[in-house]
């Protein structure tokens, strides 16, 4: 059987989507296979993320050259909240109730200073190095999870973590010459990032997907609009168009975890999270004629394999359970 007549007689327990999304997937030939259940369609996904993250960053450097970043951020959360909005309304009232206004507005207070780190770091940076220090995040919620979740760490993630920390002590060099201050923007977006996880995976359990997303993109909003009088500037029709697709990239990251995660094991994602770096490294090189240093390199290295050994343990630890 082919691939287009296996995606004719696909059915809602094959797929990862039902009702009538699952519905309309089916009349585009071709397409019912990216929403099936499977390792393939997991690793397109978590692709899918990685290369719409780096889109992004290029998007926020891009408008970076003619509005502020705090104006950018603003308009990232505002068409962000505005693209959610046709998939809560169907369903009336109910995923616009909370009983955690507090919790949502707290996360989206963390969230806010995550992006407005990173858009001042992908304007001041080359973008390999910034993703490569965006990846010690994995590394801070480590430690955050011991403290907010009270979550048990055995010692071999402790080493790895240590190690981590290391790369990125590599990278950014303290106390040197060649240490630049600008690096603390993505290690506090990093953090914040961290930070909001943790916030996320206390909320998950007990709040709806497209709520967190909906009260994420409106806590954001108001409180980047905080900051406009000092920045604003009116966005060209140009302008707005890049900035909708920023925010529309930006659900679009969550969507592509969420049928990543639907397809496949998390854990079995985790290593191709790193094809962020090539994807940043190589745009950087074409559009802005960037190469990594090799102490970023050595770095990256060591973060990333303290990564891939964590995920490692995680798996094994499934496995023995």
């Amino acid at each position: 059987m082919s691939r287009s007549s296996a995606a004719l007689t696909i059915n809602d327990q094959d797929l990862t989507i039902t009702g009538k999304p699952a519905e309309l997937i089916r009349l585009i030939p071709g397409l019912p296979w990216f929403f099936r259940r499977g390792y393939v369609q997991g690793v397109f996904w978590a692709l899918m993320i990685c290369l719409t993250s780096v889109t992004n960053d290029v998007l926020m450097r891009f408008m970076g050259q003619g509005l502020h970043p705090l104006e950018i951020v603003f308009f990232r959360f505002f068409f962000s909240m505005i693209s959610v909005l046709p998939f809560m309304i169907p369903s009336g009232l109910a995923l616009f109730k909370t009983s955690r206004p507090s919790q949502h507005f707290v996360r989206a207070l963390v969230g806010a200073g995550a992006i407005v780190a990173c858009c001042y770091s992908v304007n001041l940076m080359p973008l390999s190095e910034n993703t490569t220090i965006m990846f010690a995040e994995p590394l801070f919620v480590l430690p955050l999870a011991v403290i907010f979740l009270r979550e048990n760490v055995d010692s071999g993630r402790w080493i790895a973590t240590i190690f981590g920390f290391i790369g990125l002590l590599i990278i950014v060099q303290p106390g040197t010459e060649t240490f630049q201050t600008v690096a603390l923007f993505p290690i506090t977006a990093a953090f914040l990032f961290a930070l909001s996880n943790i916030i996320s995976k206390i909320m998950v359990s007990r709040e709806h997907t497209l709520t967190m997303l909906f009260y994420f993109g409106v806590g954001t909003t108001l409180v980047a609009a905080f900051t406009l009088p000092w920045v604003w500037k009116m966005p060209t029709m140009n302008e707005l168009f890049f900035l909708a697709l920023l925010g529309i990239g930006a659900n679009m990251i969550q969507v592509c975890l969420f049928r990543a995660f639907a397809a496949t094991d998390a854990s079995a994602l985790m290593p191709f999270r790193y094809t962020e770096l090539l994807f940043s490294a190589t745009i950087g090189f074409l559009l802005f004629s960037e190469i990594p240093r090799l102490w970023i390199l050595a770095g990256g290295s060591l973060i990333i394999a303290s990564n891939f050994y964590i995920t490692w343990r995680e798996i094994n630890k499934e496995k023995r359970v």
